[in-house]
């Protein structure tokens, strides 16, 4: 073995091995060395690994501060102020705001005391220190109980999750965990609903709204209907969109009637007709209270689709169309079983993808080939259409778990895992 192949399996191996004083140590010892792309990629995970170690020993070091903190006045017990003397010194230290500085010491302690497995997850560098903050922040307003029972559902897939997909996972467990305490903080939350007007610079201002889920989804689905209707007149989507809120609102625009919106969600049958609490999905949002399911599915003029999950998988069965173009109802089903780009980490939606044959369509003698067929039908943005294209890359769909697995020029894989329907 030549000394550059050497490095470069060295450098495979600190990928592969648990962070820690030793891995920080050979990553130092990469520094100044000549690295194949191969092996600079593999340094990079070693580093990512590293840093998430590195965040839980800090964790667990904020945390100590918060159960033993420093002495304000020696000899005299004090724990506002022997708070208030540990906040301020850790400020120092760091070079950060007291204010960032109590948040982080109240953070490390919620940490530490209800997500204990998660921290350990941390330090194996199998999750990112924003996936930690994410079960925190979704969390806040449960009970110590009822937070480790959320834990303890999105655990088994956190280390697979990007933090966006991580976010959706906690949400649903939040509303699994306490369905009831969910329906209280939502109706409380629908209080809180209004516009908003602020100005911008160059004659321009933000109008937006906070709206329940399910009424953003409608606002949303019918500006973007209108928008298609409109003249391109050289505007992009964004500014048709822009301009069709405008005329929805003030009726300055065409008389033609717009389009009629069109919103998905994804509910379990039970919970639609009340003999179930389960979760639902509102695509573009994420999890819905069952409640807010119902609203929607009794809103005047909702149609109702059937769609047939695998009960262990939860995936979206498939049909068998076999022309090149997807039928309606194939384009429906993979839309509805696959919300997103498939490459990892692209959340881009799918009604807004392209339609990919994952084995490539023969049109000479299309039996040969792969078919049209949600089986062969990934959506994938424009972007990543074009990567799967590139010289170098390949993809792998596994229809009986919905993961589509990219290979790299480098070598290096990595998995979108599929998203079950609620």
């Amino acid at each position: 073995m030549d000394r550059f192949e050497d490095v470069n399996v060295r450098a495979a191996g600190l990928a592969r091995a648990v962070p820690g004083a030793e891995s920080v140590a050979g990553i130092a010892a990469l520094e100044g060395l000549e690295l194949s792309a191969t092996a600079r990629i593999d340094a990079l995970v070693a580093v990512a690994r590293a840093r998430c170690w590195l965040e839980a020993v800090q964790i667990a070091m904020l945390a100590g501060l918060q159960e033993q903190p420093l002495t304000c006045i020696p000899g005299r017990p004090d724990a506002l102020g022997d708070f208030l003397e540990t906040q301020e010194q850790v400020a120092c230290a760091l070079r950060i705001s007291p204010d960032t500085a109590r948040g982080r010491l109240v953070e490390a302690q919620q940490l530490t005391s209800r997500f204990p497995t998660a921290v350990g997850l941390l330090a194996q560098g199998q999750v990112q220190i924003m996936h930690l903050k994410a079960l925190l922040e979704h969390t806040a307003a449960l009970d110590d109980e009822t937070a480790t029972r959320v834990e303890a559902l999105v655990l088994p897939k956190l280390p697979t999750q990007t933090v966006g997909a991580a976010r959706k996972a906690i949400s649903r467990a939040v509303l699994k965990a306490d369905p009831a305490g969910a329906e209280q903080r939502h109706t409380r939350a629908r209080e809180d609903r209004r516009t908003t007007l602020q100005a911008h610079p160059e004659g321009m201002a933000w109008y937006g709204a906070l709206l329940t889920a399910g009424d953003a989804a409608l606002v949303d689905a019918a500006v973007t209907a209108h928008a298609h209707t409109l003249d391109a007149d050289g505007r992009t989507l964004p500014q048709r969109c822009a301009d069709a809120l405008v005329e929805l609102v003030s009726k300055t625009g065409t008389t033609s009637a717009a389009p009629a919106p069109t919103i998905i969600v994804t509910v379990p049958y039970d919970t639609l007709i009340g003999t179930a609490e389960e979760p639902a999905d509102l695509q573009g949002h994420g999890p819905i209270t069952p409640a807010q399911a119902r609203a929607l599915a009794t809103h005047p003029g909702s149609i109702w689709r059937r769609l047939l999950t695998h009960p262990a998988t939860g995936q979206v069965l498939k049909t068998d169309p076999t022309t090149y173009r997807p039928t309606t109802e194939v384009t429906r089903h993979v839309i509805a079983r696959d919300p997103h780009c498939r490459f990892p980490g692209c959340t881009r939606p799918s009604r807004r993808c392209d339609l990919d044959h994952v084995t490539p369509f023969n049109h000479t003698n299309p039996h040969t080939g792969g078919l049209t067929t949600p089986d062969n039908l990934i959506p994938l943005c424009r972007r990543h259409h074009l990567t799967k294209h590139r010289a170098g890359w390949h993809i792998g769909y596994q229809s009986d778990t919905g993961n589509v697995t990219w290979t790299a020029p480098t070598g290096h894989t990595y998995t979108d895992h599929a998203a079950p329907a609620a």
